[in-house]
């Protein structure tokens, strides 16, 4: 498939004011920690880049996929800190476009995960590890065969979920409205 539009799952129109704005309100109460501690420099967000990627065949769909951000005007700003001055948790937001492309066909789409996350870190975790995910929105994440709730794919996640990844690195998508659309039978 060849497309110049922007792939969704479309579930955001579907989604309830009230539950949009719960979360909205949610995300937005908490304190900066760089507010907290008084040492914050202009309003605490920083450019969290989407760096581009190539995964081999049969990794998260049956062939080769190119990835690489089209639009990519994602932020992040640490809401609290472990003692160490580690984060404990975050937000991430703003628009990101993927493009994913079959590298075998050239057949691409471009993919909306523009979703917003508040991410809770375990102490000493990482964001792909040890971290619980708390989204509003699209995402885009690629699941290994056996690596998560999910069967093996390159998906585009939305609504309002958490995804919640073990020390281990296996995810589990827990959906409270929306669903998964896996890419991978698009290209």
């Amino acid at each position: 498939m060849v497309s110049d539009g922007v792939k969704t799952a479309g579930m955001r129109r579907m989604i309830s004011l009230a539950a949009a704005l719960s979360a909205a309100a949610l995300m937005l109460s908490a304190t900066p920690a760089s507010a907290a501690t008084g040492t914050a420099t202009g309003d605490g967000w920083v450019p969290a880049p989407t760096p581009p990627f190539d995964q081999a065949a049969g990794v998260t769909c049956d062939f080769p996929l190119h990835g690489e951000p089209v639009v990519d005007e994602v932020k992040k700003m640490v809401l609290a800190t472990y003692p160490d001055g580690s984060p404990k948790r975050e937000i991430y937001t703003g628009a990101l476009i993927v493009r994913l492309t079959n590298t075998e066909t050239g057949a691409w789409l471009d993919a909306d995960a523009s979703g917003t996350a508040v991410v809770d870190y375990k102490p000493g975790g990482s964001l792909g590890s040890s971290s619980t995910w708390h989204i509003f929105g699209p995402v885009l994440t690629g699941f290994r065969e056996g690596g998560g709730n999910l069967p093996r794919g390159m998906y585009i996640l939305d609504g309002i979920y958490t995804l919640t990844y073990s020390d281990t690195g296996f995810k589990t998508v827990k959906f409270r409205l929306g669903g998964a659309d896996n890419i991978c039978d698009d290209l």
